[in-house]
């Protein structure tokens, strides 16, 4: 195909998705305030409790089998290797602009987790539904598309939850402890009066605020000449501090729940027979769970839509920070991406469906996940910075996602 026709077809998805974005933010101005604060709230807290499970439950439900994941083995790899390489990235990134503390989680996130909850679904069903598509019949490859990119909507979803949502909070200051002068620590300041100039804490912060405290007061005796006694180490003291600084808990977020549950009615028939299909004796349920996944899409975008009219605020601040970031994430990344797709095609690594190696390549051209935006309302940090961050990176998606569908679909054909 020509490659401009392939151009058109790429801009299709796109502009839908901005479509449908600018209404959330239309709907967000002061004057008509119907996506405000409140309701941008409640509405992102239906599209990840209810609709978001319910769409990858209902996804999976209905077009994994045992023997399909056992042939897309190197997708779960390859979303992986998106997120390894744009931590890798943002580390470079945050050590080139100096990014302070407090944005470090912010920008790993960006940088690693790309959008593949939302974005392929879209993508690859509009451009199926176009008259010239590079990938054959219409249902033929809305069905295999499904198929994939269900797979990478929870993948997508897991990884985000299990490994970017532990690295922003990691890496987020601890807002209710106030920092301690070092000055006072060099003037052999007593460590038991360190407790007077800290704030009310919780009980999650106590143990970590005791211990920098016990560790001040060795210090403090070395630089006395004290002997410094050595502790038996604890293990099980270790073991704690670590699952302090991970929150296990989000590893069983709604939508890694929805994944789970969608895997085992695909890969068990006995379960695929009684939920999914129309002569399926339970496959009312599998219907209402469809519909509540159905409304997942649009809610989602909408919300974009929402955070990105707040980015306007802040945006002249933040130009180097988010610059890098677009530079990484949208240009960077997936061209690294074309050398690892094409080099498992070279060495069979991968069965050679034409859709199937788009959208492992898409896997990497994808701007930030709407979900590093929800972390950063649950952990309280980098809020405003990451709307400034959406809205350059998916305005600019416009732009370089066409542009690299479009080679995408070249390189496949």
């Amino acid at each position: 195909m020509h490659f401009w026709n392939l151009a058109l077809v790429a801009f299709q998805p796109v502009l839908k998705i901005f479509i449908i974005g600018a209404v959330g933010g239309f709907l967000a101005i002061d004057r008509f305030d119907i996506l405000g604060d409140n309701a941008k709230k409640h509405l992102n807290s239906m599209v990840y409790f209810v609709f978001t499970p319910a769409l990858i439950c209902s996804s999976l439900a209905q077009t994994i089998t045992f023997r399909s994941m056992v042939m897309l083995w190197f997708m779960p790899l390859n979303a992986l290797l998106t997120y390894v390489i744009g931590i890798a990235l943002g580390w470079l990134l945050i050590r080139t602009t100096r990014v302070p503390y407090h944005l470090q989680g912010l920008v790993l996130g960006c940088c690693s987790a790309g959008n593949l909850g939302t974005l392929p679904l879209i993508i690859v069903q509009a451009i199926c539904k176009e008259r010239e598509n590079p990938f054959g019949d219409e249902d033929d490859c809305i069905r295999h598309g499904l198929e994939y990119t269900s797979i990478t909507m929870a993948l997508g979803h897991i990884y985000a939850w299990s490994i970017v949502y532990n690295i922003v909070r990691i890496y987020s200051p601890k807002p209710n402890v106030v920092k301690v002068d070092e000055s006072a620590v060099n003037k052999g300041t007593d460590p038991e009066n360190l407790s007077k100039c800290c704030a009310v804490i919780t009980a999650e912060d106590k143990s970590q605020l005791n211990d920098y405290i016990g560790q001040l007061k060795i210090e403090l005796k070395e630089a006395n000449g004290e002997a410094k006694v050595p502790e038996k180490p604890n293990i099980m003291k270790q073991v704690k501090t670590l699952a302090d600084k991970i929150n296990l808990k989000v590893l069983f977020a709604p939508s890694s729940l929805g994944a789970i549950a969608g895997l085992l009615i695909g890969a068990v028939p006995q379960f695929q027979k009684l939920l999914v299909g129309h002569s399926a004796p339970l496959g009312v349920i599998q219907d209402s769970v469809t519909m509540l996944g159905d409304a997942s899409l649009p809610a989602m975008i909408l919300v974009v839509g929402a955070h990105l009219l707040k980015g306007l605020e802040g945006f002249g601040r933040q130009l180097p920070l988010v610059a890098g970031i677009i530079v990484v994430k949208l240009l960077a990344i997936p061209a690294i991406g074309v050398a690892i797709v094409k080099g498992a095609v070279h060495f069979r690594l991968i069965h050679p469906d034409p859709l199937y190696q788009f959208v492992l390549l898409l896997h990497f051209a994808l701007p930030p996940a709407v979900s590093v935006s929800t972390m950063t309302q649950l952990i309280g940090v980098g809020q405003s910075e990451c709307s400034v961050i959406m809205l350059a990176t998916y305005s600019s998606s416009t732009v370089l996602l066409t542009l690299w569908c479009t080679i995408f679909m070249w390189l496949v054909q």
